[in-house]
Order: structure tokens, then sequence, then C-alpha cells
């Protein structure tokens, strides 16, 4: 069986009630959570949760809430693997053998079936991959980033003061929206970021951590900015 887990807790600290918080007018664990369901990929769109009301909002859009999150699994230091092994060892108690599980951020209203079935498809089609997860680029050439000591400023690869930003590896990071990983993968590693890990490749555009208050502001005009060419595009079809 593949099923999906969507990590909520209901605890977060720089925007309060951040999971269920209205984004463009839905809860924005709502986006995960249809995407997640009209993607068709899963047997089951599981929501670990250690609040009520989150369980409440996750149901209305259709997912499952089996059981509330244990408190130590829910504090504001907790890693996300714990959190998964938990919800598929849960699910294997009474709904069978877990195949594949892909842990889905609430906060990730640019999330597409596409990235998804790209993430599965990776995992599906090679027997030695263990993960597969949401990248994207950097908008700069990290190597020829500088760090400040109070006012003065040096280079943290000085070696590469004088190469061309066209001679430098395009490097990526994290995309924080999707983790394929295999059941034995997510219940016995260590982290994500191993030799077996596959990345699937986003845009820049579809990007966008949602930590701070800023961060939800540029979300939000980036999301209505990705609905306007939408629109734009059907009106050219």
């Amino acid at each position: 069986m593949k099923i999906a887990i969507i990590p909520a807790r209901g605890g977060s600290k720089r925007i309060p009630r951040k999971n269920i918080r209205l984004f463009a007018g839905k809860p924005i664990i709502g986006y995960s959570i249809e995407t997640a369901i009209g993607s068709d990929l899963f047997d089951e769109v599981i929501v670990s949760t250690d609040d009520q009301e989150i369980a409440d909002v996750a149901n209305f859009f259709g997912a499952k809430t089996p059981f509330l999150r244990p408190k130590e699994l829910s504090g504001d230091h907790t890693p996300t693997l714990p959190v998964i092994r938990h919800a598929i060892q849960h699910f294997e108690t009474g709904a069978g053998n877990v195949h594949l599980a892909c842990c889905i951020y609430p906060t990730a209203p640019f999330l597409s079936t596409e990235n998804l079935t790209a993430g599965c498809r990776l995992l599906e089609h090679d027997r030695h991959a263990e993960f597969a997860f949401s990248v994207t680029s950097f908008c700069f050439p990290i190597f020829r980033s500088l760090k400040l000591e109070g006012d003065r400023v040096s280079m943290l690869w000085p070696e590469h003061e004088a190469t061309r930003s066209q001679d430098l590896p395009e490097v990526f990071h994290d995309a924080g929206q999707f983790y394929w990983g295999t059941r034995d993968a997510f219940l016995h590693a260590s982290g994500v970021y191993s030799a077996h890990a596959k990345g699937v490749v986003l845009p820049r555009h579809l990007v966008q951590d949602i930590d701070t208050e800023e961060d939800w502001v540029r979300a939000e005009q980036m999301f209505f900015a990705h609905l306007a060419t939408l629109k734009g595009d059907d009106a050219c079809s």
C-alpha cells in the first residue's frame, strides 16, 4: 500500500496556528490534502496531529486522522522522521502493510500532482533508491557567498573570488514539499539525505518556505501570481 502522511502539530510558535491559517482563503493544510487525494497515488491520506481542531479541518478536506499524536512526538524540537515512523507503525497495526510512504508538509500550497507522481516513479523504477524528495536550485552561486563579522565582509570560499558564476556548479537545496520513502527507509534510516536519495527538481518560483510572517506574505503573492499565470495559459489554449 502507498500512504501519504501529513505531519501537522498544533503548537507552531512563529506563526500561531500556522497549519490551519487561511492562505488565499483556504486553510493552508487543505492544499496538501486535496493535492494528495487528487493525485490518486495513495490508498490513504493521513494527518498526524496532536490538535483536535487541526484533525477536524483535515477530516473536512477528506484526510483521515486515525489517532492523535502523542505528546512526546509533538514538541518544538521533534524531528519529522519519528513522526512518520509512528504513523506507519500505527497504520500497519490495523490496515495492512505499507510499501511506500510520502511525507507531505501541511504548508505546501505549491504542491502538484505531477511532482508527487515524479517522486513516486523515481522510487518505483530504481530498486536501490530509498528516498525521493523535492529540491530546487539556489538563486545565487553559493561559492561566491559572503559572511559578516561585525561590519567586516569576507568570502566563505575566497578561492572563488575570481571564478565566473557560470563556471561554478549549480547547487540545490531541499524544497520542503514532499518526501517519498520506502517503508524500511522511513523506519530505519537516520535521515533522508543519503546516497540512495533522489531529487525531484522544482522551479524556484514554486518554492517558498513559510516560517515567518514575511514568508507568508511572499508565498501568498507568489501563489496569486501563479494562479494568474495558469488562467492566462488557459485563455490561450
